[in-house]
């Protein structure tokens, strides 16, 4: 379909050496996307992209960036378009968690999970947008979390808070650019498997409140995220701007 090509085309994946920033990777190197890939573990990184280009006979650039340090991000966003020739699409998939009882929360702790989730987000998306704005067009998808519009059991109130700040911030930009045709919008996920949840797949009790909370039953499969990326990476999206899509099997519906 046409409106889903995207072959040919420049991403950027940050938080891609593990997790569900390799699935993100997985879904652009499937559309035919040449991509620079981005994450603080850079041994990581560069198997994941020696496997991309491997399975999928795409361009993968690895660029070992802390999304928190602004001439990081720009030189992450230099070095795709310096190899590329332009920027298309941006997936700010970097996050981390802290759980913590809040009153027992250092304050740096807190600091750390804002530095990465929030202006780390803000960051890459500014730094991206600027090269898109040349060409009046670019697609930037957040990855905020259902825990974006929820609370819950688990004490993370750091998580909960930029989560929450991720999605106000995609309305936000969205509007600013939205006369560049930059399309801003957020996946907020619910429960997959990725390095970050394994302790919480781990755990049987959690597991059960996991599932107990989803309408449809299970938790998240990698195909589940994929499709939603691909839309909003694509030209199928192009009247869409400000949103977020909660792929969470039902739970935020509850």
């Amino acid at each position: 379909m046409k409106c889903y090509d995207i072959e040919g085309q420049t991403a950027i994946v940050t938080g891609a050496s593990s997790g569900l920033g390799v699935c993100f990777a997985e879904a652009l190197a499937e559309c035919g996307v040449n991509l620079v890939i981005a994450a603080r573990r850079n041994e990581k990184l560069v198997k994941v992209a020696e496997d991309l280009t491997r399975e999928y006979g795409v361009k993968v650039v690895p660029v070992q960036t802390d999304v928190a340090q602004e001439d990081q991000v720009i030189k992450m966003v230099k070095t795709a378009v310096d190899r590329f020739g332009s920027l298309q699409i941006i997936v700010n998939n970097a996050g981390i968690g802290a759980v913590n009882p809040s009153t027992h929360m250092p304050l740096e702790e807190w600091k750390k999970v804002i530095d990465v989730n929030l202006t780390g987000v803000f960051l890459c998306a500014r730094t991206a947008a600027r090269e898109m704005i040349k060409n009046k067009y670019g697609k930037i998808v957040n990855i905020a979390s259902i825990y974006g519009a929820v609370s819950d059991i688990f004490p993370t109130a750091s998580y909960y808070a930029s989560k929450g700040a991720v999605i106000n911030l995609t309305r936000a930009l969205a509007i600013e650019w939205a006369a560049y045709k930059i399309n801003v919008n957020s996946i907020a996920p619910g429960f997959f498997p990725s390095e970050m949840t394994a302790s919480v797949f781990q755990d049987e009790k959690a597991m059960q409140h996991i599932l107990s909370r989803t309408p449809l039953g299970r938790t998240g499969e990698p195909l589940d995220l994929k499709a939603a990326l691909t839309y909003l990476s694509s030209p199928a999206s192009n009247y869409v701007t400000g949103q977020t899509i909660f792929v969470d099997g039902g739970w935020t519906a509850l």
